[in-house]
């Protein structure tokens, strides 16, 4: 049979970082209906391998039954546990512009564990415009806004020359964790977590990819 115990607290942070992959996918799995996936069929999926994924989840104290598979309920419930997709999360974007509006109309957010609860921006002419669940509000009131509810997440969506000042405003607004999504890397006081998403330089590293295959062939 499937079963789990206790989760480990020193999982590999390159396992760690390939979790959400496995938590999306058997959260698609599960809106097909389908109650079993090998780790064979985990890894076509993600373009990993059977013995990645059986010693990703064995971090997890997981197990899956011989020719069955893990359960998705459980691995899914397993999953969300380990990365605290169990709870929801309050999440706040600032940026109201294309990279901020998309975000926040972004249907996926809640069944992933993240709650758009704020969308902040300075330009006048966007305040009061509605983007996916949220209204556009004055950075002027992030601060009130902060005290009104736990703000867990913050993200960063303005142009890089601004990133630093917002990355301050939501420090002193008592946000723990941010997603930068700025070109810029930010610094911030000990005790907030800040993680840097490059779209760029993911770009540059295929186009490496793209070039050297060019080169081979």
């Amino acid at each position: 049979m499937v079963f789990f115990m206790e989760t480990s607290e020193k999982i590999p942070h390159p396992v760690i970082r390939r979790l959400p992959k496995y938590l999306v996918h058997v959260q698609e799995l599960r809106e097909e209906d389908v109650e079993w996936a090998s780790s064979q069929d985990i890894a076509d999926a993600l373009g990993l391998t059977s013995s990645t994924v059986r010693q990703d989840l064995s971090h997890m104290d997981l197990r899956g039954i011989s020719k069955k598979g893990y359960e998705t309920s459980q691995l899914e419930a397993v999953l969300r546990q380990v990365l605290g997709a169990d709870i929801m999360h309050r999440v706040v974007i600032i940026g109201a512009g294309h990279l901020g509006r998309a975000l926040a109309e972004h249907g996926a957010f809640g069944r992933r564990g993240f709650e758009i609860c704020g969308l902040f921006d300075r330009d006048e002419r966007l305040i009061g415009q509605s983007f996916g669940t949220v209204d556009v509000m004055s950075m002027d009131t992030l601060a009130e806004q902060a005290r009104n509810v736990k703000i867990d997440i913050g993200i960063i969506a303005v142009p890089s020359s601004a990133a630093q000042e917002v990355a301050e405003q939501l420090s002193a607004a008592g946000v723990k964790a941010i997603l930068n999504l700025a070109y810029k890397h930010v610094k911030v006081p000990e005790g907030v977590t800040v993680v840097d998403a490059r779209i760029m330089e993911s770009l540059q590293e295929l186009a490496y990819v793209l070039g050297k295959k060019q080169k081979e062939n």
